[in-house]
């Protein structure tokens, strides 16, 4: 249930419509992110939860925040999960990972959330070994450095826009894990915090799949989920791009979104192709030679730049310049209503 206050507060963001000046931006949308895409899939392959490369991640990712004049800190949390040997024996192991979170103080307390996972999948069994799947030599190009790179992108053209809203920028780790990132973030949210929460912006895998969709919230309020994904799509059309909706249906992997079930307005974004993939959008498009499962998740083999490059090119150009396109100028909006008395 929506406390008056989170009610009142959405009213104001629902009213928004003047798109707040934006600080001089000299480079097309999606250049900063392509970039550090590219940097973070070089530079920190295998980011499994508790590894060497996903803490140096979180220091990199807390670095560029700091320099864009973000208040940020990473938080540590441990994370448990099971290994199956091929005999079928599990054997418990535990993780300590790091989260990233950065915040620009509004004028007012409630705040919006742009959150992504910066973790790519750690092996859970031999299964997965055999595989290929997970390890230390998976890039995660689109698993999840996209996200990565259109949140630093996103944070560094609101850095200096005036906020009505606060805006709170979260690279949670531990998601390949079973959402642990999500389970602790949540568990951390004081009650004021959690009334404050106006909106959850989720980014997810931008690239491999055929298209963007943008998706509420099964528990989120349709007026919101019009002034949130219904603007988000016609942003999209005002400006050529292809995008797709499934409405209020967000299912992500491996279960119901925990935002979502915890009450909070949802906004998912991530690309895949829900007619192909069936009851959970897991295909991301459609079978062919070079990704004889229609996906590239989880697969060092596939989801790196030379694989996508050579395969898809232009895609990671493209991709980060319409995500950035579309989301820029909602969130600029959202976290700047135009306020009535």
């Amino acid at each position: 249930m929506f406390s008056r206050l989170r009610l009142s507060a959405l009213a104001a963001l629902l009213s928004c419509g003047a798109l707040f000046p934006l600080h001089a931006a000299t480079v097309a949308e999606g250049h900063y992110a392509e970039q550090q895409l590219r940097h973070i899939a070089t530079y920190f392959p295998g980011r499994m939860a508790g590894s060497p490369a996903e803490m140096l991640t979180a220091d990199y990712l807390q670095q560029q925040f700091q320099q864009l004049g973000f208040d940020s800190n990473k938080r540590d949390f441990t994370a448990h999960y099971h290994y199956k040997s091929q005999n079928g024996h599990l054997t418990p192991h535990t993780v300590t990972a790091t989260s990233v979170v950065a915040a620009r103080t509004g004028a007012v307390p409630q705040q919006i959330i742009i959150i992504t996972h910066s973790d790519t999948w750690l092996p859970q069994s031999d299964s997965d070994r055999q595989k290929n799947l997970g390890g230390l030599t998976l890039q995660g190009a689109d698993d999840n450095a996209s996200g990565l790179g259109v949140m630093l992108e996103l944070a560094q053209r609101l850095s200096k826009v005036p906020l009505h809203y606060s805006l709170r920028f979260v690279a949670l780790s531990g998601e390949e894990l079973g959402q642990r990132g999500e389970e602790d973030y949540l568990a951390r949210m004081k009650p004021e915090e959690k009334k404050n929460t106006l909106l959850v912006i989720k980014l997810d895998s931008l690239v491999v799949g055929n298209k963007l969709y943008f998706d509420s919230g099964a528990n989120t309020p349709e007026p919101v989920a019009r002034q949130t994904r219904d603007r988000a799509l016609a942003i999209a059309r005002a400006s050529g791009i292809p995008t797709a909706s499934r409405g209020k249906a967000v299912r992500t992997e491996p279960a119901v979104d925990l935002f979502d079930k915890a009450g909070f307005p949802l906004l998912s974004v991530r690309a895949t192709d829900w007619e192909l993939g069936g009851k959970d959008g897991q295909q991301q498009r459609a079978i062919s030679r070079h990704f004889p499962q229609g996906t590239t998740r989880h697969q060092a083999a596939l989801d790196n730049l030379a694989w996508l490059d050579r395969w898809l090119p232009g895609r990671i150009s493209q991709r980060m310049h319409n995500s950035v396109k579309i989301l820029l100028p909602l969130i600029a909006d959202l976290a700047n209503p135009k306020i009535t008395s």
